[in-house]
């Protein structure tokens, strides 16, 4: 009897520990951080009556006859399980989803104690606190490298009032863009070298104040945006003379010896005839013998009353352009010999460009085909034969177009009488976005005239992007890339020159002009970059700052897609960046997933000052609790595992937000019912053999 009466104080004993450990979670319901416990039940030892035996024989095995002796509490668990995360108001509140505790120290890092309670703020002296004060442990940004870094040892997070970030100088320009390598473009510029300064852009001059002509014509474009797309061979044929050459009256005794030379400069072919009939038969029979060769020599006769005129109007792809006529040695027909009926053939030869006073002229820039036409116009005369005295001036304009002036004044001065006409021959087709470039020249200049002929716009393919560099002061300075389509090769792909400039006073090169560093940026066949130079620039501000600041252009890496290219699409900046700020006072702070306290400054610059440690255990359920919401380390919980969020199984951080105590009233409520009921029927087991008692002592009477 007296063994139930223990038992039932027993298990009152520990239903009242179990009801403290409830109500302890009941009264933390909105403890923030808070992780529940639950009281673990075990039975006393029992009391042995008779021992367990084995069967014998024919006799079964018998069972222990044990009598129990009550019930403890024999552990406590905690129970770490996810506590719901509230969004709050406060940008220091921090929870932690997932395993983890953040670390906090009272004593400037040389003891530790661990927290799932993120209710963080800053002190007076700029520490980083909970609410007891303890001081919150991660790492701190290195001044000189810029950098957290979460593999040093963790110390305690202080962000010093009135902080303020210095001017760094910018080290690296990163760009992402696309040169356009269709046969259609939007951005454009005109066909002359540019130069680049605090005023815009400009043109190059020559000696004389004229613009200089440049680009390859291949890979150039029309006033609409449509490329030329000049392949070897194509051009036009062109005169500065009339292709109509009338001679005097013929009479009846007049004969017709003329040699025509083609093209090349040594075929000829010889047209003759004996006359001896009247004027206007010996007329008719010159034309008919000339117009017989027409087709070889594009030469056409005819009649302007008795005087012959020939006219080659380079209407015939098939027939020579280029003609020179001579005299057979019994010419009579009026002709003056020597002169030409029309000009000069233009091609294209990428190999060897060449310029000549006679035949043919190859050209591969518009440099080359102004000054070929400058050298044709002022190698003729009023005759048309060569000379070389007169004032004819030809010049690519500002607006990308070929100029001719005929101004006079000298021995040699003649009226111009300007042709341009489309070049085919056998394997070269028309390039007609050329032609009709060109054809806009054809005109009438007489000697001394002030006006002037123009060619149609010639442009090359731009693209230009800017971005501010700052210097060790901290001052901006407009750094801009211009871009301009060069060289194509149909094996190995594109070339395009790159003018990097700043504005004066600003230097980025020791030779003229200083605010100016040329390059070039070539493409591979599939878009891709191939190379790049200059890879960087050495700028000066001239305003007091560092000089020789050493700054990176980084466009990518070679035969890859992640810097510029050069697809078939508009041409567009994607992407450009540099890492230099002026300096700044500190205006916020975030936290992110990482833990990171990333600081806003008033210069637009944001960056991570300090991160928050996180630590994990072997066993959570080993720490003790320590009041005011955290825990300690003990030999049963492991060490300490240190890093940051989000790593090796540690939670990840949400900013504005807590972690809420994780108990659940139902369960709790709940639980105190169950615990009541376990400790009012314990109380009736005592009641009971209470009452047994009384009825053994009655016995006596």
């Amino acid at each position: 009897m007296l063994r139930s009466l223990f038992s039932g104080v027993s298990g009152l004993q520990s239903h009242q520990v179990a009801m403290d450990v409830e109500s302890n979670n009941v009264a933390n319901v909105n403890t923030t951080g808070f992780k529940y416990s639950r009281a673990n039940f075990s039975d006393l030892l029992a009391q042995t009556k008779s021992i367990a035996t084995a069967p014998q024989g024919d006799v079964g095995g018998k069972n222990a006859v044990q009598v129990g002796l009550g019930s403890t509490i024999s552990s406590m668990t905690r129970i770490f399980s996810q506590g719901s995360v509230q969004n709050s108001d406060k940008n220091t509140d921090v929870a932690i989803q997932g395993d983890g505790f953040f670390i906090v120290s009272p004593d400037g890092g040389s003891t530790y104690k661990y927290t799932r309670a993120g209710d963080f703020k800053f002190d007076a002296g700029g520490n980083f606190v909970d609410n007891n004060g303890f001081i919150v442990q991660g790492w701190l940004r290195d001044s000189q490298t810029g950098k957290v870094d979460s593999t040093a040892p963790i110390t305690n997070i202080n962000i010093p009032p009135g902080l303020t970030t210095p001017a760094q100088p910018s080290k690296e320009v990163v760009l992402k863009a696309n040169l356009n390598s269709g046969p259609r473009i939007k951005s454009m510029s005109h066909a002359y070298e540019i130069n680049t300064n605090s005023t815009g852009l400009t043109p190059s001059i020559d000696q004389n104040g004229n613009p200089i002509a440049a680009g390859d014509l291949g890979v150039m474009y029309n006033e609409i945006g449509e490329a030329f797309s000049l392949q070897n061979g194509q051009g036009v044929w062109g005169s500065f003379v009339s292709s109509n050459h009338e001679g005097t009256a013929i009479a009846a005794g007049s004969t017709l010896d003329i040699v025509l030379t083609l093209d090349d400069g040594v075929t000829t072919v010889a047209i003759s005839d004996a006359g001896g009939g009247t004027a206007a038969e010996n007329a008719n029979a010159f034309v008919a013998k000339i117009n017989a060769q027409k087709g070889t020599t594009g030469v056409r006769a005819s009649l302007n009353g008795l005087n012959l005129v020939l006219t080659n109007d380079n209407g015939s792809a098939t027939a020579s352009h280029n003609i020179r006529m001579s005299d057979g040695g019994t010419d009579n027909s009026g002709l003056t010999m020597g002169n030409y009926v029309t000009a000069y053939k233009y091609t294209y030869d990428s190999a060897s460009p060449t310029i000549l006073a006679n035949g043919d002229k190859k050209f591969t820039t518009i440099a080359d085909l102004r000054e070929a036409l400058q050298i044709q116009a002022r190698a003729i005369d009023v005759n048309g034969d060569l000379a070389f005295d007169n004032n004819i001036e030809i010049s690519v304009n500002e607006q990308g177009k070929i100029e001719v002036i005929n101004p006079g004044g000298s021995a040699d001065a003649y009226d111009i009488n300007l042709k341009m006409t489309a070049f085919s021959a056998t394997g070269t087709t028309e390039n007609t976005r050329f032609t009709r470039n060109m054809e806009a020249l054809n005109s009438v200049l007489p000697a001394g005239t002030a006006g002037k002929a123009y060619s149609q716009t010639f442009n090359a393919a731009t693209h230009s992007s800017s971005i501010d560099l700052f210097d060790s002061l901290g001052s901006k300075h407009t750094l801009r890339m211009v871009f301009r389509k060069t060289a194509l090769d149909t094996s190995t792909g594109s070339t395009w020159s790159m003018a990097v400039t700043v504005p004066e006073p600003a230097t980025i090169d020791t030779v003229a002009p200083t605010f100016e560093k040329t390059g070039s940026v070539r493409f591979n066949n599939d878009g891709s970059l191939a190379s790049y130079n200059p890879p960087n620039i050495s700028f000066t501000g001239n305003n007091g700052s560092a000089p020789d600041q050493q700054v990176n252009l980084r466009f990518g890496t070679s035969n890859g897609f992640d810097g510029m290219t050069s697809f078939d699409k508009e041409s567009a900046t994607s992407g450009i960046s540099q890492d230099g700020f002026t300096g700044g006072d500190l205006v916020g702070i975030r936290i992110d997933q990482s833990g990171t306290l990333v600081g806003s400054f008033s210069n637009g610059r944001s960056f991570g000052l300090a991160q928050i440690g996180m630590s994990k255990f072997t066993n959570n359920e080993g720490l003790t609790v320590e009041g005011g919401n955290v825990f300690i380390q003990t030999a049963n919980s492991g060490d300490p595992i240190i890093g940051t969020a989000a790593t090796a199984g540690r939670g990840y951080i949400r900013s504005s937000a807590l972690e809420a105590s994780n108990v659940d009233l139902s369960r709790a409520l709940t639980q105190l019912i169950i615990i009541q009921r376990g400790f009012q029927a314990n109380g009736k087991t005592i009641t009971t053999s209470d009452q047994l008692l009384q009825t053994l002592i009655g016995l006596k009477n």
